[in-house]
């Protein structure tokens, strides 16, 4: 397995593995209508070229043999629908994390994480945050394990669902390019 940046080439690839993700981690616990609003709106390859183009964007993907099996794609932004307690001067979002269920367990998500940590000192983020629905304890579990820390609630919507968020932040220090 290697992690590298995601390239242009890679949007129909992200397109279809983040669609995948999504919906083996959510179906059966969203309203199937919901997830579909949701997914419409957020993948495709038309969507993940856009965020490949996006100077604000990141996008680290796992690989093997030629195969994308997670990625996560990092924001350069603050909260907007949050209670929170952070004071991060230049913070990163960790906006999708997603790693193939194949690859639970074996430290591949730890591994991508790394690499999210590194890129975001690397790049001069002082910090780094991210939102987890407050049913998903088993992600919950994994932020925690990586070091996040609780700091508050927001709101995140699937199609016309509201739900509640965990808000997570990571304190870094910052290295030079």
């Amino acid at each position: 397995m290697r992690i590298r940046t995601a390239l242009p080439t890679d949007a129909q690839a992200l397109a279809a593995l983040g669609e995948r993700l999504w919906r083996e981690t959510y179906a059966g616990l969203i309203p199937a209508s919901n997830l579909e609003l949701h997914l419409a709106g957020t993948f495709g390859a038309r969507q993940q070229a856009a965020e490949l183009a996006d100077p604000d964007c990141h996008t680290l993907v796992l690989e093997r043999a030629g195969a994308l099996l997670g990625y996560a794609l990092l924001q350069a932004c603050r909260p907007e629908s949050a209670t929170a307690s952070f004071h991060f001067v230049n913070p990163l979002e960790v906006a999708r994390f997603y790693v193939d269920a194949t690859l639970h367990g074996r430290g591949a998500a730890q591994e991508l994480m790394a690499a999210v940590l590194d890129h975001a000192a690397t790049a001069g983020h002082d910090g780094v945050w991210l939102q987890v629905w407050e049913q998903n304890a088993r992600a919950i579990r994994f932020y925690a394990k990586a070091g996040f820390t609780d700091a508050g609630e927001a709101i995140f919507r699937v199609g016309e669902q509201v739900d509640r968020d965990r808000l997570l932040v990571h304190g870094l220090m910052v290295r030079p390019l």
